[in-house]
């Protein structure tokens, strides 16, 4: 049984003009995702691999005819990442991953408990984002799709760490043992992060 994702889960990329948000969106959509745009703001009209890119969140809801995506991956600078998570909760957005790293505690304070209210769950900061094996996958977790498909083999057992690279270590032993994978999380590093073990 996964959880948070499924096949049918679009997300956006925050940031995705950034040369790692670039790679993440290619390894994304190699996997399988559904990513329906991206936001830099002053990017309008570009694209990466084939996603649109725009200049908000909103702009995004109204170019796929007013349906908001399930989730976010946002990889934009620390300064600026309180802003795009913000605005990705007032859209509606109720999955974030937070991949940035190094966004002053009190951000990070701020946009957690702002997603509580909103009814919203931040993943991370400072993670690799989550995959449910063989269907989809929000951020950089297991690399490359090849990659990823090495490590993560669909079965019953939930994996989470603090560590990326753990997450995929675990993930890849019991992939080899057998046993596989029913959805692996990167949970993030830092010392405040909006999605517990306990929680999830």
């Amino acid at each position: 049984m996964s959880i948070l994702i499924n096949e049918d889960t679009t997300f956006i990329v925050q940031g995705i003009t950034g040369r790692e948000a670039v790679n993440l969106t290619r390894e994304c959509l190699d996997y399988g995702s559904k990513i329906v745009g991206g936001v830099t703001p002053g990017r309008k009209g570009r694209d990466v691999h084939g996603v649109p890119v725009f200049d908000t969140v909103q702009q995004v809801v109204e170019h796929n005819g007013g349906r908001v995506p399930d989730g976010s991956v946002v990889t934009v600078p620390p300064a600026f990442t309180k802003d795009a998570v913000l605005e990705a909760i007032d859209a509606g957005i109720g999955l974030i991953v937070v991949v940035t790293e190094r966004i002053p505690r009190g951000d990070v304070a701020q946009m957690v408990e702002v997603a509580g209210a909103r009814g919203a769950r931040i993943i991370g900061p400072n993670c690799l984002g989550l995959v449910v094996p063989g269907v989809a996958k929000m951020g950089g977790i297991g690399g490359p799709a090849k990659n990823t498909e090495q490590a993560y083999q669909p079965g019953s057992i939930g994996v989470m760490s603090r560590s990326g690279g753990m997450t995929t270590e675990i993930s890849s032993t019991l992939t080899a043992a057998g046993l596989g994978v029913s959805t692996a999380i990167s949970i993030g590093g830092d010392a405040i992060i909006g999605s517990t073990y306990a929680e999830l």
